[in-house]
């Protein structure tokens, strides 16, 4: 199920009607039920998937508990290997098969290539990372083993959450699902506010940044410099504001159950450093590459030769993660360059440069393959005469010009908690204001969450 559909604008308050007419022991059911409708509306045959890894990381933790040594080592490894291997069978088979008969015709020899039909189930990326972090933490004894298979369920499961995070800590996720809540205004106006403010970045921002980029991307050598220059800048905000859209939608979905979840993205595209857009940009996600990659591998207190290797490392295989193409494993290490690069050049570092490496690296990450990305990097340094035609820029103009608003007023303040300090009467103002805008500016085209394909 979409968040921007007609079914999730129904689907969404029948849930928050019936969590809080059930009594407290029964709601974990409510949440179970209602989290695998929402899932089973992609292809329902894949929760299946989920409940495998459920099953797994939730016997291997109970067990792992009770033993000490290596059967408890073991135990961590089988729901490692579990978790990833069925990651790997679903979105990496096709593209191994595919790196094999690249390299093969190098030396004009054909592989022959097995077809299965895999299609990637809608955000299977983070649910393993999600699951995993539950099993690791338990090995290490910060977390104990949830002994209820409902809540264990719920967390790995959560609909606000489960299909393009943020990637919850059970330490956090865990205990706010079994708080008994109560029916709170403050949880319900928050919410709200945060479920708009989520659909106006989404619809009115990103939504109307990407026909332009989806043009130029599709044919950059049919525009000039001008016009691809502006597409990396649309797409950078697009691509921000499409992620941002949907954590603020997930936020806010989760609040009004009285569920908080963390804030996943603070105004990346006003940091002054490629490591401080790290701390900004999907932080849920480098935190996890953080605590359960990089510092395990040593971090930064090992030799500098060893510290550019987990760097390089840690990025290659977060770029991986996003998408099964050479192109996002380049994506990934181009930013481990950068992070690499940061010390030498530290006086150069600031907001503007940090934003021109992030977008010239977003190029890898948005065109389909290595010929696309290099057609549009050097249509930025040489000019296209041929390029006659121009498209509608007013439009991304304004929706660009809403969106760093909107940013500079959450790099003040919390987004949950704008709006609060003002009269009830301009409060409620500003909400029809921005429905009108939400309903007038998006289209009758939906486009899809980016993230949900990972």
């Amino acid at each position: 199920m979409l968040f921007n559909s007609l079914d999730y604008l129904f689907f969404l308050p029948l849930v928050v009607a019936l969590y809080y007419l059930l009594p407290h022991r029964l709601r974990w059911m409510l949440i179970f039920v209602s989290s695998c409708f929402f899932y089973m509306a992609f292809i329902p045959k894949y929760i299946l998937v989920l409940f495998a890894i459920i099953g797994i990381d939730y016997t291997a933790a109970i067990w792992m508990e009770k033993l000490s040594g290596q059967p408890r080592k073991r135990l961590l490894m089988v729901s490692l290997f579990a978790n990833i291997g069925i990651l790997a069978f679903f979105k990496y088979f096709g593209f191994a098969n595919q790196t094999l008969i690249d390299f093969f015709a190098l030396f004009g020899k054909e592989f022959k290539a097995y077809d299965l039909g895999i299609i990637l189930p809608i955000g299977l990326s983070f649910h393993t990372f999600q699951s995993m972090s539950y099993t690791i933490e338990v090995y290490r004894g910060h977390q104990k083993a949830e002994k209820h298979l409902g809540y264990f369920a719920n967390y790995v499961l959560f609909f606000p959450q489960m299909v393009a995070g943020p990637i919850e800590r059970y330490a956090t996720l865990g205990e706010e699902l079994r708080k008994k809540q109560t029916l709170n205004y403050q949880n319900l106006s928050a919410g709200f506010r945060l479920v708009l403010l989520g659909f106006v970045v989404k619809m009115v921002v990103a939504d109307q940044l990407a026909p332009f980029v989806n043009q130029v991307y599709a044919a950059p050598t049919e525009y000039n410099q001008l016009q691809i220059f502006l597409a990396l800048v649309f797409f950078s905000f697009q691509i921000y504001t499409d992620f941002f859209g949907y954590s603020l939608i997930a936020q806010g979905s989760a609040r009004l159950l009285g569920v908080h979840i963390m804030d996943n993205f603070k105004t990346p595209y006003f940091s002054a450093s490629i490591s401080e857009f790290w701390r900004r940009w999907h932080i849920s996600l480098s935190t996890w590459f953080r605590d359960y990659v990089y510092i395990p591998l040593g971090g930064n207190r090992t030799s500098i030769g060893r510290w550019a290797l987990n760097t390089l490392l840690v990025f290659g295989i977060s770029g991986l993660w996003h998408g099964a193409n050479w192109t996002f494993i380049v994506w990934g290490l181009l930013h481990g360059v950068f992070l690499l690069l940061e010390k030498p050049f530290k006086r150069y570092a600031n907001v503007l440069s940090t934003f021109v490496l992030v977008s010239l690296a977003w190029v890898f990450f948005r065109a389909p393959d290595f010929q696309s990305a290099l057609q549009i990097l050097k249509g930025i340094v040489i000019s296209n005469p041929s390029a006659a035609h121009w498209l509608d820029y007013w439009t991304p103009f304004c929706a660009l010009g809403l969106m760093i608003i909107l940013d500079f007023s959450y790099s003040k303040l919390r987004f949950d908690q704008l709006l609060e300090g003002i009269s009830a009467i301009w409060r409620w103002s500003i909400y029809f204001a921005l429905l009108f805008i939400l309903l007038s500016m998006s289209g009758t085209q939906k486009f899809t969450f980016i993230y949900f394909q990972f």
